[in-house]
């Protein structure tokens, strides 16, 4: 094959193969973005949902994961088009993919511990968990997911030559924050970040365990409230997910022909997209109460749709 056959080759492979994986992606953020609104309206217009905190720390989870995967896809999608944008511009959308990333754990840490004291102490709730004042923690909750990100941005060591105004990178978070020393911190957050959340999940988890042999009443609250810590423990798992990723590139790398690009992409969806796509709707459908809600808003959107088709 002549150089000029082969060049137009590759690059006809390169483009299908970018189609591919944009199509791959975006039908799952479109159903996920659409299974999200309807939640946040059905708690928008029942306002008896955000009386209870589980679900406004619920709520907060999913605008949380919402955030998360939309400037995750954004920066696939720039990256999938080999956008390059200075650095200026580039550290907004990275800094807020990394601090919805580091708030979800914290989130299932205190959904988890909402249930703990929900059971063990049913009628005297301390004040910083009624569902008026969670605020406080949600916020607290965010403070300390920025601490991380701000840390890795402040300790970059940019190339002399470079300005933040002009030089063009992609919008990664390998190209930005690549030292040495971000790469370490970066590990050593995250293990801790998440060792602490097992922890946390495992102790409300035996704490609940414990009570259920005190209590000879309301067994049945008792078990679902395990049952929901067990939940949150497999969406702690999910998160971890993206630790993975290592493991996976030398792995699959011992195979010639995959490529960089796809090692990449076979993490990012696999082990990011996928988890965070499934970790909220499961808690969702699986509450009886909000199924039910979220069956009839469901029914009411088809009904209307083929009311409309028909005229």
């Amino acid at each position: 094959m002549q150089p000029h056959n082969l060049s137009l080759s590759t690059t006809s492979h390169g483009s299908l193969s970018v189609i591919i994986k944009v199509c791959a992606v975006t039908p799952f953020f479109c159903v996920f973005l659409c299974c999200i609104i309807v939640m946040l309206y059905i708690f928008a217009s029942h306002r008896h949902f955000l009386e209870k905190s589980r679900y406004t720390l619920f709520a907060c989870m999913l605008v949380n994961d919402t955030l998360q995967l939309f400037f995750s896809v954004l920066l696939f999608l720039l990256s999938m088009g080999r956008v390059t944008l200075a650095v200026v511009y580039c550290a907004p959308l990275l800094f807020v993919s990394l601090v919805t990333f580091q708030n979800t754990p914290l989130i299932l840490a205190a959904m988890s511990l909402e249930r703990y004291v929900a059971i063990v102490y049913p009628l005297h709730r301390p004040a910083m968990w009624r569902s008026d004042r969670l605020w406080v923690m949600v916020l607290s909750l965010l403070i300390l997911s920025c601490i991380f990100p701000i840390a890795m941005f402040s300790i970059r060591q940019p190339d002399p030559a470079e300005d933040i105004l002009t030089t063009l990178h992609l919008c990664k978070n390998f190209d930005i924050n690549s030292s040495p020393t971000q790469t370490i911190l970066k590990v050593g957050v995250h293990v801790s970040f998440f060792s602490l959340v097992a922890v946390i999940v495992l102790f409300t988890y035996v704490r609940i365990l414990l009570e259920t042999r005190k209590m000879r009443q309301d067994r049945a609250s008792v078990g679902r409230a395990m049952h929901t810590v067990m939940l949150h423990a497999f969406q702690l798992l999910l998160c971890m997910l993206a630790f993975l990723y290592p493991i996976t590139v030398n792995f699959i790398q011992l195979h010639d022909h995959w490529s960089k690009q796809d090692v990449a992409f076979f993490n990012y969806f696999c082990f990011m997209v996928i988890p965070r796509f499934l970790s909220p709707l499961i808690y969702g459908f699986r509450d009886q109460s909000l199924r039910g809600y979220i069956r009839k808003t469901f029914n009411c959107c088809f009904q209307k749709a083929n009311l409309q088709v028909r005229t």
